[in-house]
């Protein structure tokens, strides 16, 4: 019987796998006999008792937390630095570089002089204010969500009327030129409110008090003046921006933790939180976090411990945000890359922190401190002495670069790497060892075929759609991943309640491809090829070199698609090339990659039609009006049932619009040595140590910072 080319395929990548412990066996004896067993290493070097080694398949890009995204500088750049904030094991925020904090709201609105409120009519200020105040304390409602809305407020005063100018851009209807518009704006008195907490129905059920139309009614536009007749029909557009009716404004107010010092020795303090935001928005940066921090309206310095972010409107992720790594001002600021731009002999006017130094010899006030990089071998940190929380039981973490996986493996065994993720088809061999620890769950992210919307002919739905439906992705998982994942249909985590379930995958049915490619245009020519006004179905799929799993993926992909008539090229990269000059420049067909997602349902920097610019994470391109507003309906939702509901239909629009072949979400497991366990020292000296035991999300090295390799396992190591 003759086989598919997608058996042929399989088969050979499944022989590969099944026969690589020999493989690496042979590998080890003809090239690698050099390698030092860690037994080996220990006698003559007992520190590696005290180093932890891990292997990665590419190396890290640059490393500073607001400039990259990816994995492996991410992986570097949480030993080195530290955010305000983090999750413990249960999921709830922990304070790090913040003891503590508190979130409220401040509210607003203007006054309506022509409003008729209910039981009061006209009022001027201070009699509207008196009035939400009797209301308040009377607490005689018998609306609860009014009442409850009331019961937030904790002051209520009067802001005066104020007259301020601003310059606005605008475009001559009879010229086409740009030009500005200089705005008189005379607002009326606006009333604040201080909640103790963030209320998103807060006006919605202060109208029931004001009555429905109060806050819909109040008119901007007769605020704003303009010297020119022709631009004051331009003055209603400005309205909402300039003199909102309502404005909602969730505050955080952030205690820090006394004491830190950076691994220079400098303060830590609030300073260096307010740089830290403001060289994520300086757009000479291009920091990929931006979509993160553009809801920010204000970052204050009360004092050197404390600092106030205040937002410009609701934003329910905004606590996750801050446990971004923080950045040292004195090392970064203005002053100092100016100095710094004149030593390398560079123009300090277009000098940027993507260009400085810094971004090879990292200073944060983590755990580690930076030692030493040298470009895809290895990064070594060295223990943080000074670090607030008590140094970590390892003295050195070293991460080497190691783009071969049967290397990776062999070096495990042999003892220089002290981690492995183990490949799917070693998961049941490696779990049953009694040299190793291991760990297990299903992956916070998916693998994906991404299209680059940008060119033809990927820019049409029914072609991408079709290139889902030529790809058996059932026998990926069966055969590639031995069973290791599952499918997957859309962008958010699958183990939440935001992934919609009710979406079926697509489906294998590459004659329903040919269908769905023959009404976009694509036919057929007499050699076979699929071909639109005489040019041929042509591109080339690119993923990183290092990873068997995409490789694999690459090769099926490729062969499922010429069996229904398109031209399609591969090409493997080295991760830093694959990064920086593909990914963050889009300057690919389709590629093979993969997302590891967090908790939170905002996809504001992956899906956002805003988010498409170089170094950006929306890099195929994906832009849809409906999604653009469920996104950010998403973000300034804090009712959890709405934004489920927001997310399933968002999940419903990038399933139908298919800008991704959404592939599968795999299970994980990784193995450690039996001898590395917990070490935790009590007040009176005594030593402990404790098995290794993952969070509710699969997290086992949680306690990171409190391991330690034994020389022999303890006993109960070595129980079942």
């Amino acid at each position: 019987m003759q086989r598919s080319h997608f058996e042929i395929a399989t088969m050979t990548i499944r022989r590969f796998l099944i026969f690589a412990p020999i493989l690496l066996i042979i590998v080890l004896l003809q090239s690698y006999f050099w390698v030092p067993t860690y037994d080996e290493q220990t006698k003559g070097n007992p520190e590696r008792l005290n180093e932890y080694i891990t292997g990665s398949i590419g190396d890290a890009s640059l490393l500073n937390p607001i400039l990259t995204a990816d994995s492996a500088s991410s992986s570097i750049e949480n030993m080195v630095f530290e955010g305000l904030i983090d999750r413990d094991e249960q999921l709830r925020f922990r304070g790090r570089l913040a003891t503590s904090w508190e979130v409220f709201e401040e509210a607003y609105f203007y006054v309506n002089p022509s409003a008729d409120i209910p039981r009061l009519g006209r009022a001027d200020p201070e009699t509207l204010v008196d009035f939400i105040k009797k209301a308040k304390q009377k607490n005689q409602t018998k609306n609860r969500e009014l009442k409850d809305s009331l019961g937030f407020i904790t002051d209520i005063f009067v802001l005066p009327p104020k007259t301020s100018w601003v310059t606005k851009p605008f475009k001559d209807p009879t010229t086409g030129k740009q030009k500005n518009i200089n705005i008189r704006i005379r607002a009326p008195a606006r009333i604040k409110l201080i909640l103790n907490r963030v209320d998103p129905d807060f006006f919605q059920n202060l109208s029931l008090l004001l009555g429905k139309n109060y806050f819909e009614s109040f008119n901007g536009k007769t605020y704003l003046m303009s010297d020119s007749e022709m631009e004051k029909v331009k003055l209603e557009s400005y309205a909402g921006e300039l003199l909102p009716a309502i404005e909602h404004n969730p505050v955080l107010l952030f205690h820090l933790r006394p004491g830190v010092r950076f691994h220079d020795g400098h303060l830590f303090d609030a300073y260096d939180v307010k740089f830290t935001y403001e060289s994520i928005m300086n757009p000479k940066n291009l920091s990929p976090r931006i979509a993160d921090y553009e809801p920010v309206k204000s970052v204050t310095v009360i004092n050197p411990l404390t600092v106030k972010i205040v937002y410009k409107r609701l934003y329910s992720p905004a606590m996750g945000t801050w446990g971004m790594g923080i950045l040292p001002e004195h090392l970064l600021n203005h002053n100092a890359l100016k100095e710094e731009a004149h030593r390398l002999g560079k123009d300090s006017n277009t000098f940027s922190m993507r260009q400085s130094r810094f971004n090879r010899h990292p200073v944060g006030c983590g755990p580690f401190r930076f030692q030493e990089w040298k470009s895809d071998q290895y990064i070594i940190l060295n223990r943080f002495d000074g670090y607030w929380e008590g140094p970590p039981n390892y003295n050195k973490y070293v991460f080497r670069v190691i783009p071969d996986r049967l290397t990776q493996e062999m070096e495990f065994y042999a003892g220089t790497i002290d981690g492995y993720d183990v490949q799917p088809h070693q998961v049941k061999r490696l779990e049953k060892d009694q040299r190793f620890q291991s760990f297990s769950g299903t992956a916070f992210g998916y693998t994906y075929i991404g299209y680059n919307i940008r060119r033809k002919p990927f820019d049409d739905p029914r072609v991408r759609r079709a290139l889902g439906m030529a790809i058996d992705v059932d026998k990926i998982i069966d055969y590639v991943l031995y069973g290791q994942g599952e499918r997957i249909t859309g962008p958010f985590v699958k183990q939440t309640d935001y992934y919609n379930h009710n979406i079926e995958p697509v489906p294998y049915d590459p004659q329903g491809a040919l269908t769905l490619l023959a009404a976009a245009g694509w036919k057929p020519d007499k050699q076979g090829w699929l071909t639109k006004d005489g040019n041929k179905f042509q591109f080339t799929l690119i993923t990183n070199n290092g990873n068997d799993l995409r490789k694999a993926i690459l090769a099926i992909a490729q062969d499922a698609w010429k069996q229904i008539g398109m031209d399609v090229h591969t090409d493997l990269l080295e991760w830093s090339v694959f990064i920086q000059e593909r990914v963050n420049k889009a300057d690919f067909d389709a590629l093979i990659l993969g997302w590891q997602m967090g908790i939170d349902p905002d996809l504001y920097q992956i899906w956002h039609s805003s988010q498409t610019n170089p170094y950006q994470l929306n890099f195929v391109s994906f832009k849809n009006k409906e999604a653009d507003d469920l996104i950010i309906k998403i973000r300034q939702e804090y009712n959890h049932n709405r934004q489920v509901r927001y997310c399933h239909r968002l999940h419903e629009i990038i399933a139908k619009e298919q800008p991704y072949t959404f592939l599968y979400v795999g299970k994980w497991t990784a193995v450690l040595d039996k001898r590395i366990v917990i070490k935790t020292i009590d007040d009176a000296g005594n030593i402990r140590y404790e098995k290794i035991k993952p969070t509710k999300t699969g997290n086992y090295s949680f306690y990171f910072n409190k391991w330690i390799k034994l020389p022999e396992a303890p006993g109960f190591m070595l129980e079942g």
